[in-house]
This record gives structure tokens, C-alpha cells and sequence, in this order.
């Protein structure tokens, strides 16, 4: 078997042992759990800002906002996506086997992004308040929109993640034959008599 096979076989059949694949699932649920606890602190910022009349506090508040963006949301969203790969190419489920983890997998570089592409703005605007004395209310409403989407992304990859909803995508399907098949050939091998 040549190296690139033995990598294919490794990135689509592989198990990880019971030790690590424990370690990797703490991971990924830690830096998920994180992350939708990030959003919801992001939330209660974005929440006090709105409805506070004084500049202080919506000052305040994009400063907080962007510490947490840059500080806890970008880190976490990574390292959510990194260990989900990792869990998803080290375990049985696999990436490309059931639509469940595409979906998620997809959900997930989806926000990332969206998050990526949004934090600029954000720093944007607390750089402003830091400088002024004006407190900025109109791009909050902005927030809320990008902060309750991105929660409710990522509840739904964590409802993905608990009921794994059935469906298995074709290569899944081929897989589970081959897999079978393997199966069948073993038992039969350790059967016959010598």
C-alpha cells in the first residue's frame, strides 16, 4: 500500500484511540460550549448598550464588545472548527458519511466567517468610541443581528450534534457496504477450519 493510500485510509476509516478520542470530544465540546457562552455575553453587552442612555456605557460597550469578539469569539469559533474536523476524521461518523456532519461542518465555517468578515467593523466603531466623546447607538441594532444570527447557528449545529439526525450521504452508503463486506470476509476467514 502506498503512503497516500495508507493517508486515505487513515483520514476516512480510522478510529482514534479511546484515550485521545476522549481528549479531542472534551475539546470540541469546551470550545463549542465557549463559544455559544461568548455569544450570549456579546448578547448582554449588545443588550445593555441599546437600551442605556448614557454615552459612558455604550462606550463601554463596543470597547467590551471588540475585547470579546477578538479575545473569546474568533479563538473559540476556530478551534470549535478545527477539533469538529479533527473528532469528525478520527471517529467513526466521519466527514463525508452522514449529511448531519456536513451540515454542521457547514454551519460552523459559515459563522466563522461571517464572524471574520464582521469583526473589523466592530473594532471599527469601538476604536471611534475610544476616541470621542459621542456615543454611537446606530450600528448596535447590527449587532444584534449578527450576534442572535450566530446564536442561532450555533444552536442549531448543537442540536445536530445531540439528535444526529439519519441520513446517510452515498459515499457513506459505499462505505458502510465496503466496510460490511470486510466484515463478512474476516468472520469467514476466522471461521473456516484449519
Amino acid at each position: 500500500m502506498t503512503i497516500a493510500e495508507r493517508v486515505r485510509t487513515f483520514a476516512f476509516t480510522a478510529t482514534m484511540p479511546a484515550g485521545l478520542r476522549d481528549f479531542a470530544l472534551t475539546a470540541h465540546i469546551t470550545s463549542s460550549v465557549g463559544w455559544v457562552g461568548a455569544v450570549m455575553a456579546y448578547l448582554a453587552l449588545v443588550a445593555g448598550a441599546t437600551t442605556s442612555k448614557e454615552p459612558q456605557t455604550v462606550r463601554a460597550a463596543w470597547i467590551a464588545m471588540e475585547l470579546i469578539g477578538w479575545s473569546a469569539l474568533v479563538p473559540l469559533a476556530i478551534a470549535s472548527f478545527v477539533t469538529g474536523l479533527i473528532q469528525s476524521l478520527g471517529t467513526p461518523w466521519g466527514l463525508f458519511r452522514h449529511y448531519w456532519v456536513i451540515f454542521k461542518l457547514l454551519l460552523t465555517v459559515f459563522a466563522t466567517v461571517i464572524l471574520l468578515e464582521h469583526m473589523p467593523t466592530v473594532s471599527h466603531f469601538a476604536a471611534m468610541e475610544a476616541l470621542e466623546d459621542s456615543a454611537r447607538i446606530g450600528g448596535l441594532s447590527g449587532e444584534r443581528l449578527h450576534a442572535g444570527g450566530g446564536l442561532v447557528v450555533l444552536l442549531i449545529t448543537t442540536i445536530l450534534s445531540v439528535y444526529k439526525p439519519r441520513g446517510v450521504t452515498p459515499y457513506g452508503w459505499r462505505r458502510q457496504q465496503t466496510d460490511r463486506a470486510r466484515a463478512m470476509r474476516r468472520a469467514e476467514a476466522t471461521s473456516r477450519p484449519v
